[in-house]
């Protein structure tokens, strides 16, 4: 006789966590789940965009998003049993109200910020590795809002050379 496992039973709190954790399903596609759950952060620029926000209100809702991401992905790395699952988008999502924060929107800015926030969270380069280590949920998120930064960076530098 072979025993079946059953499936772990979430509660009603981690199968939330875990709805917002993978943003909303997006980080659940196997193939390239970061790229797909990046595509809220076009959404999320648009509504940056239509709202006429701020620099300053940018970067405070990335800090909104942050700090309660911490507790978001580390409770769905626990649930997912890895340390930094794939699935896990948070990180993404927070990090583009800060990739927007300096820039003149419209769709092309929109395009051109996701590519490079998408360019910075693969390439990795210093100190995002680095940051990557930092212990639990922290890691996770940490390193996008850093990508996000550097992305910021080039974005205003384009957007400045262009004029």
């Amino acid at each position: 006789m072979t025993e079946q496992t059953s499936p772990p039973r979430f509660t009603l709190a981690d199968r939330f966590t875990l709805l917002l954790a993978e943003g909303f399903g997006l980080g659940r596609i196997p193939v390239a789940p970061g790229t797909f759950g990046s595509l809220w952060g076009i959404l999320i620029g648009w509504g940056l965009w239509q709202l006429g926000t701020s620099p300053v209100e940018r970067i405070a809702l990335c800090g909104v998003l942050f700090l309660p991401g911490i507790a978001i992905c580390q409770r769905a790395a626990e649930l997912r049993k890895s340390k930094d699952p794939r699935s896990v988008v948070w990180d993404e999502i927070t990090a583009f109200p800060m990739v927007y924060a300096f820039a003149t929107l419209n769709w092309t800015w929109l395009i051109v910020g996701f590519v490079l926030f998408r360019f910075f969270d693969i390439v990795k380069p210093w100190p995002l590795r680095q940051l990557e280590k930092l212990p639990g949920g922290l890691g996770i998120i940490t390193d996008d809002v850093v990508a996000g930064i550097y992305a910021a960076a080039c974005l205003a530098a384009i957007q400045f050379c262009a004029g």
